[in-house]
């Protein structure tokens, strides 16, 4: 009985064994080697198992151009979930091939390359196409390993299971339809952190970032970030070092199993999540969370009835029982014989605070502003900011009666009323009061004089008239600094403050720099600073938000900056990043590049140090305390003054009653740019080396010795870094020259260190004949 039953079990297993690569081979289709494609109209592709993504050729719009690209197969807009050659679409009849020697190649039509994997392909025997959406090239003979895979080299979308690690970049394309690199990255940078950043594509640049993740801890490496997951639920999350999750986003639009998931950085620069039914034919991708309001909407909070949508000026709710959904034009535009010429057009001037800037001046602001932004619609992810000074210009249809359209009227002017009513309540009220009425303008007379010597003093005496800066009284400043109790610093003329600006909707966090003992010298400082930064406004320069100018009472307020001084940053017990700080090191040139070159007027600085640079919340470094500003009309190029500046930052010719250029400020950047590498002081008596002891001179004995090592010692990052610190030891060294012709303008240091132009062979900055 034993027997049979052992025979039909071998029997079985003979049928079964044979059976199981073709299982495997089903579950994942092999892309052997030779395999290709050609792109055409009816291109084949190679599916995943499920039939969910396929790889192969996208065709763009009525275009013979194509991508090579992975897109969701399932539903009928083929969505992109990953593109190679969005910088050089490939021609019709362009073959992808994986080669014999297991390279994978898109040539053109003439067998000129169009685009590879940049990494290096070893050993590859085969592809697949996994359901996850994720094109790998395997090495069968080393367990599988996977040589190459699109996962770890995305385009501008991530998809579930997909992980961001240490350096992995997302970037957006530049516009809906087209697919080349954008101006907007994702990144997670070697500090643990999850940015949005813009980005140079002429320079290869990344800017500062206008998001971060907050999963950066200096004191602790274990709460930082080592990498970002999207999981199959729709979750985004940093994980840390310790193991600990930061969600970024979460949520589930429904069970998972019956919903596809991306995240895409559009090309708006906004990172969105998105969710599609997969039993929809109909459906379509519907943003998971993002923006509180639709487009064309902006979000209002207010403490009594918390977040709300409304509309821009001249838009209307796309569905009125849904605030959520966004607005739009009530307005059909048209063309006809016999029409008017006239522009159908107007502006809406939208202010969210009013800060005294009368609309004859906008013109005039928005020439010296620099960094206007002119936004194309449909507008998205707008929200009310009432600590933010400026006004919004948005282009609304002028009142046509033809069209059936009510006229637009502005919600800060309120409702005007019907101009006949008007008229006839004039006249009675003129009628019957005519006693009362010259009462009421004799006292508003009396109010307006008393008033005029205290608000209305800095309009009539000084120039800022055409800045857009808020002008405070003594007793505002000093509630809001709860009787200028928490001290920031003090500096040569006075003392900063810690304070808050309360507001209907929000708490706003300044520093208050209050200006004491001011006589003759005092005032000329007081009247330079408010002039000085009321007219600039770069990332990397402290914002002036206003000023009280109140008798003996000199104030100026500050946007605050919570991460403190460069120099606490430098000089402090615990061990800065040096990546972060050569990212400070560009933007603290990037300002005074600015400040030099890019104002209406010429600003010199004269007092550069680390103790006038402050970190915002995600340690950008902005300039400060302009205080000790000259300013050089624009047919000026020097002059001559008083010594100014710290001991140890201050250049030659201050000495020697010479002309007076902005290249005091290069000097000084040189000399706290060694401080940035070196994470010490510029002169330090306390060394046990004597040579040590001035940093300029220490820092010139290193180059030329062929010894920068010892420069950054205890700073591996550093050490592994040398051929970006040569760069900026030389960039260091050209700026410190005694001479002042020698020294480079700001522009030309900020295009050497961004690598635009090469840093020559800097000679000794100290002549021979010098005192050193």
């Amino acid at each position: 009985m034993a027997f049979p039953m052992l025979h039909h079990a071998v029997l079985l297993l003979l049928f079964v064994l044979p059976s199981w690569p073709s299982v495997f081979s089903r579950a994942n289709p092999e892309i052997r080697l030779g395999s290709s494609l050609i792109a055409s109209d009816n291109s084949s592709s190679w599916r995943s198992p499920s039939g969910e993504f396929a790889f192969g050729f996208y065709q763009l719009g009525n275009q013979n151009l194509f991508l090579l690209a992975i897109w969701f197969d399932k539903i009928p807009e083929k969505t992109l979930a990953w593109y190679a050659n969005g910088d050089n679409p490939a021609p019709e009849g362009s073959k992808v091939e994986l080669t014999s020697d297991g390279q994978l190649i898109l040539n053109d039509p003439r067998g000129d390359e169009i685009w590879r994997p940049q990494t290096t392909l070893n050993g590859v025997t085969h592809a697949y196409m996994l359901d996850a959406g994720n094109f790998v090239l395997v090495n069968e003979d080393q367990n599988s390993t996977r040589v190459w895979e699109s996962f770890k080299n995305p385009a501008d979308t991530v998809l579930p299971t997909q992980v961001l690690e240490i350096g992995g970049t997302v970037s957006s394309r530049q516009a809906e339809s087209n697919y080349s690199k954008g101006r907007f990255q994702l990144r997670l940078l070697p500090d643990g952190n999850l940015v949005l950043n813009t980005f140079d594509l002429q320079t290869n640049t990344a800017y500062d970032a206008y998001y971060w993740s907050h999963t950066y801890d200096a004191a602790n490496k274990s709460n930082s970030g080592e990498r970002v997951i999207f999981d199959e639920s729709g979750r985004l999350y940093v994980v840390l070092q310790s193991g600990e999750n930061v969600i970024l986003k979460s949520g589930s639009a429904g069970p998972t199993g019956g919903y596809y998931y991306r995240a895409t950085l559009d090309f708006d620069g906004v990172y969105r999540l998105y969710t599609r039914s997969k039993l929809q034919n109909n459906g379509s991708w519907v943003p998971l969370g993002g923006g509180s309001c639709g487009f064309n909407s902006y979000c209002v909070l207010t403490k009594v009835e918390g977040p709300a949508c409304e509309c821009l000026p001249g838009f209307f709710p796309v569905d009125p029982d849904n605030k959520l959904d966004g607005c739009k034009h009530n307005l059909t535009q048209k063309c006809e014989a016999g029409g008017s010429n006239q522009r159908i057009y107007t502006k809406s001037v939208r202010c969210r605070t009013y800060f005294g800037l009368i609309l004859q001046t906008l013109k005039m602001a928005v020439h010296n502003e620099g960094t206007c932004w002119k936004k194309k619609m449909p507008l998205s992810n707008g929200r009310a900011n009432w600590s933010i000074q400026g006004k919004t210009m948005i282009k609304v249809p002028k009142y046509d009666a033809s069209s059936g359209m009510p006229p637009f009227q502005d919600p800060i002017r309120g409702k005007k009323k019907d101009q006949g009513t008007l008229i006839l309540v004039g006249s009675i009220l003129l009628g019957s009061s005519v006693f009362l009425n010259f009462l009421l303008a004799a006292l508003i007379s009396l109010v307006r004089s008393s008033s005029s010597q205290k608000g209305h003093k800095l309009l009539r005496s000084s120039s800022i008239l055409e800045t857009n800066i808020r002008s405070f009284t003594f007793e505002e400043l000093k509630q809001a600094t709860d009787g200028f109790r928490e001290e920031l610093g003090r500096g040569a003329f006075g003392t900063v403050y810690k304070g808050i600006l309360s507001s209907r909707s929000s708490e706003t966090q300044v520093a208050v720099k209050k200006l004491d003992k001011l006589g003759q010298e005092g005032e000329r400082e007081f009247k330079s600073e408010v002039r000085t930064i009321a007219m600039t406004h770069h990332k990397n320069l402290v914002r002036l938000i206003g000023l009280c100018d109140e008798g003996p009472h000199k104030l100026l307020v500050y946007e605050f900056m919570c991460n403190g001084t460069l120099a606490s940053f430098l000089f402090g017990s615990s061990a800065a990043d040096w990546k972060i700080r050569t990212q400070m090191a560009f933007g603290i040139a990037r300002g005074l590049m600015y400040l030099h070159e890019e104002c209406s007027t010429q600003i010199i600085h004269c007092d550069i140090k680390p103790q006038n640079v402050l970190l915002d919340d995600s340690f950008t470094a902005r300039i400060s305390d302009f205080g000790l500003a000259k300013l050089l009309m624009s047919d000026q190029t020097r002059t001559l003054t008083a010594i100014r500046g710290t001991k140890g930052y201050v250049a030659p010719e201050w000495f020697r009653s010479k002309p007076i250029t902005a290249k005091v400020d290069v000097y000084s950047y040189g000399v706290m740019l060694l401080e940035i590498i070196s994470c010490r002081r510029c002169i330090d008596f306390q060394t046990e080396n004597e040579e040590e002891a001035i940093l300029t001179d220490w820092a010139y004995d290193c180059y030329r010795g062929h010894r920068l090592d010892k420069l950054v010692e205890n700073d591996d990052d550093a050490r592994n870094d040398m051929r970006r610190l040569e760069k900026l030891v030389m960039v260091a060294i050209w700026c410190i020259q005694e001479d002042p012709s020698l020294r480079p303008s700001m522009r030309n240091v900020t295009q050497m260190l961004e690598g635009v132009v090469e840093v020559p062979m800097p000679s000794c900055p100290f002549p021979s004949t010098s005192i050193r």
